[in-house]
């Protein structure tokens, strides 16, 4: 089962969600997809026993070969590559990697070449689970390819969680391609549920069935509550705001491996999940 931990903001909690449902798990593979800015491994403290360079191509041309023609410039869709007067320029980090203007080039100018655009970490936690995350270069534009092969590696395991970018970017949707079943993490504020609504829509369109987990209940207002229950959408847990849970956080900690309430309610909220197993 593919379970995506997912929200509409940065900073709701999904990692810590993330991190202490793997925890608790019998066994279980997590991988981040937040590779703009991945900090699971902070709380998993994994031991990296392989790395990974991920590379995209980027066109390179042959100037003895063009005669600026423009054919490739025409097809290309995100100005990656100009002619220019004299010569052809390309802009490596706007490259799709398509192919497309070596398949439009008439004098067969148009060569590839690799390069890095980040890494893929894979080890083991300090709780034994096995976990891999992606890191995007920085400067670069989409870590869709780190995130396509961190669900390449894990396409096999049986319960693998899935810690998500925020809000509903293309990293997002990439994210959450083979997921299963989805849990979105949100406050009881109003920006929460403002950026909420997007995700739900965004499961909804691609046919994902989710159930929300409330982060810091009680500090907000009840509108959440309204929310999901006017759009039928199950509520899996409730995780107080207490100022407990945030020192334990803020000190690197895996809360539910140092607070039994903690523990229990995400343990309770991983039997939820796993019940829908022969739903989905």
């Amino acid at each position: 089962m593919k379970i995506a931990i997912l929200s509409g903001k940065g900073g709701t909690g999904k990692t810590t969600v993330a991190t202490n449902l793997l925890s608790v798990s019998d066994s279980g593979v997590l991988i981040d997809t937040d590779v703009e800015e991945p900090n699971s491994h902070l709380f998993l403290k994994p031991q990296i026993q392989k790395t990974e360079a991920i590379k995209k191509r980027y066109p390179i041309v042959d100037e003895s070969l063009c005669d600026l023609c423009g054919a490739c410039g025409d097809f290309c869709r995100f100005n990656a590559i100009l002619p220019a007067k004299k010569s052809v320029l390309v802009f490596k980090e706007l490259c799709h990697d398509c192919g497309g203007c070596q398949m439009v080039c008439p004098n067969d100018a148009i060569r590839y070449k690799e390069r890095s655009i980040g890494m893929v970490y894979s080890g083991h936690t300090i709780t034994g689970h096995e976990m891999h995350y992606g890191e995007l270069t920085v400067g670069e534009i989409s870590g869709v390819p780190i995130i396509e092969r961190l669900r390449e590696i894990t396409m096999d395991d049986d319960l693998v969680l899935i810690d998500c970018p925020p809000g509903t970017a293309c990293s997002t949707v990439a994210a959450i391609d083979s997921a299963d079943f989805a849990i979105l993490v949100a406050e009881p504020t109003p920006f929460g549920v403002s950026d909420m609504k997007m995700v739900v829509e965004l499961l909804r369109d691609l046919g994902i069935a989710m159930g929300v987990v409330v982060n810091k209940d009680g500090l907000g207002d009840k509108d959440i509550y309204q929310y999901c229950e006017s759009e039928d959408i199950q509520i899996l847990g409730r995780i107080p705001f207490k100022k407990e849970y945030a020192r334990k956080y803020a000190g690197g900690n895996l809360i539910s491996q140092v607070d039994d309430e903690y523990k229990s309610i995400i343990e309770g909220i991983l039997k939820q999940v796993m019940s829908q197993k022969e739903v989905v």
